[in-house]
């Protein structure tokens, strides 16, 4: 049997280095709350079992709660076991509770007299959570995206990802591509909890002596909010604002969504109705019904670029660069936006 009790910064440097499996033993609630990204659950208790022995613990205090807990897990310990093997068949495994307590040193003595290697976070998942939120408030030296909706910046993202740069995609994180209608098609989205320890993970692997690019978003992507110290670092840092021509935009948006049914699109629309407007949602809606997509994107990115250019119109304007692509082929965008960025911060 061989158990490790490691501290938050050594449990998250071999979530890192080693990639082992991690196992969440809260109940199934708390796990899908939120968790360490990348983590399975094996609950020792699961939300029934929690909840009855947190009730008999108030009411008749520690010892009846630790024996009761025994006799509703004892019998599924094999099942555990058997999850564990599933998950790390190798047999080694990172494993944490709610604050490192009973039930993480339980799963942990069941594993490793069962062979297995066990990691523990001292602290439990309240020890990360911590980390995370401090690592979220520290400073990064910051290069912002720009560009009216439309403009590919997720995919340039990803392409500077590719040529070494370092990149923080925050609409890949929160599965939502950042407008009304950017959850069509996407996975349902994380809570806001899970959302913040994906950005800390993703803080935390980056070099802080280079800079990170990210996307001008706004505070909210669909339902994540951007934490105040990664939005106030979005709103206050250089932006490289880029413009790919409207005929590109709307090419790309027609491939995006114009594959979506006409009445999914007519209640994504409902759904801003009273930002667009009610003339302007009205017409919307009715060249909608009528097919003509163009006509239905030309009043939706009207709305989207008023709103956008007034969020620009807030920042620094000695800190906007502007990027003119349209003549620029478009194997060359990132090799364009690299060389400016070199130019405004190394």
């Amino acid at each position: 049997m061989a158990i490790t009790l490691l501290s938050v910064q050594d449990f998250v440097k071999m979530l890192e280095s080693d990639m082992l499996p991690i196992i969440d033993s809260r109940s199934e609630s708390e796990f899908e709350h939120a968790s360490i990204p990348g983590a399975v659950n094996i609950p020792l208790l699961n939300n029934s079992h929690r909840k009855e022995v947190g009730t008999l613990y108030k009411q008749q205090g520690r010892e009846a709660a630790v024996l009761r807990g025994f006799e509703l897990a004892g019998p599924h310990f094999h099942e555990m076991i058997k999850q564990a093997l599933k998950f790390a068949p190798e047999k080694r495994v990172l494993l944490f509770c709610w604050r490192g307590g009973m039930r993480s040193s339980i799963l942990s003595w069941i594993l490793g007299q069962n062979g297995f290697t066990v990691y523990l976070l001292k602290g439990g998942y309240k020890s990360f959570r911590n980390w995370a939120l401090t690592t979220l408030n520290e400073h990064r030296k910051v290069i912002v995206l720009g560009g009216s909706t439309g403009s590919g910046k997720t995919e340039l993202l990803e392409q500077i990802a590719s040529k070494g740069e370092q990149v923080i995609d925050l609409e890949k994180l929160a599965n939502h591509k950042g407008s009304a209608f950017g959850a069509l098609g996407k996975p349902q989205q994380p809570s806001n909890e899970m959302f913040e320890n994906l950005i800390a993970l993703s803080w935390n692997r980056f070099n802080n002596n280079l800079p990170i690019w990210i996307e001008n978003e706004s505070r909210s992507i669909g339902s994540c909010t951007v934490p105040i110290p990664v939005y106030t670092l979005i709103r206050d840092s250089e932006l490289i604002e880029i413009n790919v021509g409207d005929k590109s935009r709307m090419e790309r948006i027609t491939r995006d969504y114009g594959c979506f049914p006409p009445q999914v699109l007519e209640e994504t629309t409902n759904k801003i109705k009273k930002r667009l407007g009610p003339q302007h949602a009205k017409n919307a809606i009715v060249l909608l019904q009528s097919g003509d997509f163009e006509g239905w994107l030309k009043i939706i990115l009207d709305y989207y670029d008023k709103l956008y250019n007034y969020g620009n119109s807030l920042r620094n304007s000695q800190k906007i660069h502007h990027l003119d692509l349209i003549l620029v082929p478009e194997n060359q965008f990132t090799d364009e936006l690299i060389a400016l960025r070199r130019k405004i911060i190394n």
